[in-house]
């Protein structure tokens, strides 16, 4: 199920908060993997932040090749977690429990060199894997510069389809999406901003001199 919910931040922002629940088997070694779509609309404004939290329960974490594609954007969020030319299949941790942002200074395709789960489901705050390339690329080509990021999105248009996807690229290990929460920050335009400033003031100005 999908719930999207709009509401206003401070100067008129918007905080588009999409909740999917999913609850559903990534299909193991299977690079159609899932795909969930929903539509934002009405919303005004240029996106200035995205954020995704994402509930990825048992597998395999190296296996699993995730990402975000909106109207004006793409941003890698998972591309086979520890992964390179001296691991070949990555992360052997079952899940993730995890927000991406690009505010956060740890990438997470080498988490482990911050947090070890202990084989368990990964907590924290995390920056998106970023790395765009494909996921069946050869270990050696692992990791890459990070170019897919959320910040792909910022200043364009929020409004239309989005589209959330995960699959999971080696045999072994079964993975659950439970749910994942995409928010998205939009902020009005130039000219709204300075209309909202002026009648501030004016109201300041008019208990001013009713004081007076």
């Amino acid at each position: 199920m999908t719930v999207l919910a709009v509401t206003t931040a401070a100067w008129g922002q918007n905080l588009i908060t999409t909740n999917i629940t999913v609850n559903t088997v990534v299909p193991d070694n299977n690079p159609s993997g899932l795909a969930e779509a929903f539509t934002i609309s009405g919303v005004s404004g240029a996106i200035s932040n995205v954020t995704v939290s994402l509930d990825v329960t048992g597998g395999f974490n190296g296996d699993l090749y995730a990402y975000l594609a909106g109207p004006g954007g793409f941003a890698v969020l998972l591309n086979r977690s520890g992964v390179s030319g001296t691991s070949t299949y990555g992360y052997s941790d079952a899940g993730f429990n995890i927000t991406l942002s690009d505010a956060s200074a740890n990438n997470i395709h080498f988490y482990q060199n911050v947090l070890n789960p202990g084989g368990g489901q990964l907590t924290g705050t995390w920056a998106p894997d970023g790395e765009s390339i494909s996921p069946l690329s050869s270990p050696s080509s692992f990791p890459t510069t990070p170019t897919a990021t959320l910040s792909s999105f910022a200043n364009t248009d929020a409004n239309g389809q989005w589209v959330f996807f995960i699959a999971d690229l080696s045999p072994g290990g079964q993975s659950t999406l439970q749910n994942v929460v995409v928010n998205i920050l939009t902020v009005p335009e130039p000219s709204t901003l300075v209309l909202a400033s002026l009648g501030g003031l004016g109201m300041l100005a008019m208990l001013r001199r009713r004081k007076a």
